[in-house]
């Protein structure tokens, strides 16, 4: 009886997993340019090109360790509106004029919330149509009002992109 030969069997490559293209923004530059920073705190690099990249991000900061600017500087640098939903109403007001304060552009970031009259809320409006608005901040009772419910509509479109 002839022994067959047993034939190996091809060895898979092992796949690597797919890597996701790394962000070719100079984050530095635009630090400096969006913020007037010379450098990033702690880890904040590390997570906003990790946000940048695509990925879900979840950070533990302490008081003053530069939350914020994880979340901002990703806003003001890519396409759409990011939406930060907060209670505190003077945080919201803290933080727009924070952001504004380093942007000659005071539409880059608005409130929506219980302090606005009608024509300030139609000035909000307004400038997210217009694609002017980089950052909005919202309380959670401002999203079940009626007025901002129809809105609405046109927010879905904003969270895509311009």
């Amino acid at each position: 009886m002839a022994a067959k030969s047993a034939k190996a069997a091809p060895k898979k490559a092992k796949k690597e997993p797919e890597q996701k293209p790394k962000s070719k923004i100079d984050l530095l530059q635009e630090l400096k340019k969006n913020f007037g920073f010379k450098q990033f705190k702690g880890k904040q690099e590390a997570i906003i090109e990790s946000l940048l990249d695509g990925n879900d991000t979840f950070v533990i900061m302490p008081t003053g360790g530069g939350k914020s600017l994880c979340y901002q500087l990703p806003a003001v640098i890519s396409k759409g509106v990011a939406i930060i939903v907060s209670p505190l109403i003077a945080l919201m007001k803290n933080q727009v004029d924070l952001v504004r304060g380093y942007n000659s552009n005071d539409e880059i970031a608005h409130f929506l919330n219980s302090t606005l009259n009608k024509k300030e809320i139609k000035e909000v409006h307004d400038d997210l149509l217009a694609g002017k608005t980089k950052l909005l901040y919202v309380a959670p009772e401002t999203l079940t009002k009626q007025e901002n419910l129809s809105f609405s509509a046109i927010w879905r479109f904003l969270f895509c992109g311009r």
